[in-house]
């Protein structure tokens, strides 16, 4: 078991004591990481005790631990799975070499992008999501979201870590950039698109979750694979906490739909109006959310044909999802892969060589990853007699990069007129009402085991504990 020494000021398990150095630089970083954390962190939740859970080793059977702590005293620290003298790298131009302990200088640019590019992700949502708290369904749904919002805070130390270890100066000075940069904010916007969306009510935040946290998990199962070391390690027990935000995502939109079902049963009605009067959020409005956090995320792969993704792969710097499972040789030059174009207005396929097409191999990874889920969704409808079903729009369905950005697609994937778009966007898009909407339900609830009237409780506690266990004590 690989342990985390908590005795240190920033707890650790890669021996930072000995790199006096190193040491200092990350000591002198943490001030302003609190700084941005008391300036743009959960609103307002600076006394309370949060029954969080904390990692103490990186051991897949035992790595948590439950209790209460103040958010600000957090342990965050730098965790990087056990590493393996022996490993090789087993995709790229140098399959089967000794993977990199230290970054080479050939790939040192392309490596810092790529980090800086995962870390600014994490401050980002915590920035998105600051003002949940104030109006929370419950306190099951308000430790959900500091969870969330903790382990968003110490994936910015892993990429932080590996930036100032590895990248001397350069990566001093991206480091301190990452707590520059803020969502949403014109002057300095974080760098993907995504990320400077609003959060602006929890079904939002269910979503995001949901689809953007999936991203997340793509994107670090992809550098997990990487021939750099340190970055497949770091990623990888990344991932242990990424699989709760996810959690927190499906639970939450299931809730929802149980609650939206019970409500329509109840009054024997499909009419969304009578739904909404009746406290509940509407299946059409639900549709529309997943339609705009699925297509927006879909971005975040990049474009469908990228010389960059082809060169990260090749390098050895990033792979693909599971790439140990696949039956390839690794190395996909002379392959093809099949991606969108619009020609006469139509979509049409076209094979592409596949090192081009690797975000496109991603993005479909991806897809078929979500549809899963939605298919669970699906099925509390079908539980609950309701014959209505969510479905994920296609994939070229309003895009705004690579060669689909543009297109004026309906969710069911017909090339639509401009006219027909400003026609039946509000059918297919939330619409300011829809954000209004949500956003009168969004009251406050605190008491234990009390939640809003649009969601339904939970089947049951965090750590073993019962639903109306007290998660959050107010100072």
């Amino acid at each position: 078991m690989s342990t985390i020494n908590y005795s240190e000021k920033i707890p650790n398990n890669v021996n930072l004591g000995e790199d006096r150095t190193l040491q200092r630089a990350l000591e002198g970083w943490q001030p302003n990481f609190i700084h941005w954390w008391d300036d743009v962190g959960p609103e307002g939740s600076t006394n309370y005790d949060v029954y969080l859970r904390t990692a103490v080793s990186v051991d897949p059977n035992g790595w948590a631990q439950f209790g209460h702590v103040k958010m600000r005293d957090y342990r965050w620290g730098i965790f990087l799975n056990p590493g393996d003298a022996e490993r090789k790298i087993h995709f790229g131009d140098s399959l089967g070499e000794k993977a990199w302990q230290d970054v080479p200088g050939e790939h040192r640019a392309n490596l810092r992008r790529i980090i800086v590019t995962q870390g600014d992700t994490e401050p980002a949502s915590v920035e998105q999501q600051r003002h949940l708290g104030l109006t929370c369904p419950s306190q099951y749904d308000l430790r959900n979201l500091f969870q969330v919002n903790v382990e968003e805070g110490r994936h910015l130390w892993a990429m932080v870590y590996l930036l100032h270890k590895y990248f001397g100066r350069d990566g001093r000075e991206e480091a301190e950039a990452l707590l520059q940069r803020q969502s949403g904010d014109q002057d300095h916007p974080r760098i993907l698109g995504a990320f400077n969306e609003k959060t602006p009510d929890w079904l939002a935040f269910f979503m995001f979750t949901y689809f953007t946290d999936r991203d997340g998990k793509f994107q670090l199962s992809a550098l997990a694979e990487s021939a750099f070391d340190p970055l497949a390690r770091t990623t990888k027990f990344m991932l242990t906490e990424e699989a709760h935000h996810m959690f927190v995502g499906e639970s939450g939109v299931s809730r929802v739909l149980q609650r939206t079902a019970q409500v329509m049963n109840e009054l024997k009605t499909d009419d969304p109006q009578k739904v909404r009067a009746a406290g509940a959020i509407d299946l059409g409005t639900i549709q529309r959310y997943l339609n705009f956090h699925y297509s927006v995320t879909i971005d975040l792969f990049g474009a469908d044909q990228s010389s960059n993704a082809a060169t990260f792969y090749s390098s050895g710097l990033k792979g693909r999802y599971e790439e140990g499972k696949r039956t390839d040789d690794h190395v996909l030059k002379g392959q093809t892969y099949k991606v969108l174009e619009v020609q006469n207005g139509q979509l049409v396929e076209k094979d592409v060589p596949m090192l081009n097409a690797l975000n496109e191999v991603l993005r479909d990874d991806f897809i078929k990853d979500s549809v899963a889920g939605v298919s669970r969704w699906n099925k509390v409808l079908e539980k609950a007699g309701i014959p209505t079903r969510l479905t994920v729009p296609h994939k070229a369905f309003n895009r705004q990069i690579g060669a689909l950005a543009g297109i004026k697609l309906s969710p069911d994937g017909r090339v639509v007129s401009e006219a027909e778009w400003a026609a039946k966007k509000s059918e297919w898009l939330p619409t300011p009402e829809d954000f209004a909407f949500v956003a009168s339900l969004m009251g406050r609830v605190v008491e234990p085991g009390k939640f809003a009237n649009w969601i339904a409780p939970p089947v049951m506690g965090i750590n073993r504990q019962p639903v109306d266990f007290e998660y959050v004590r107010f100072g």
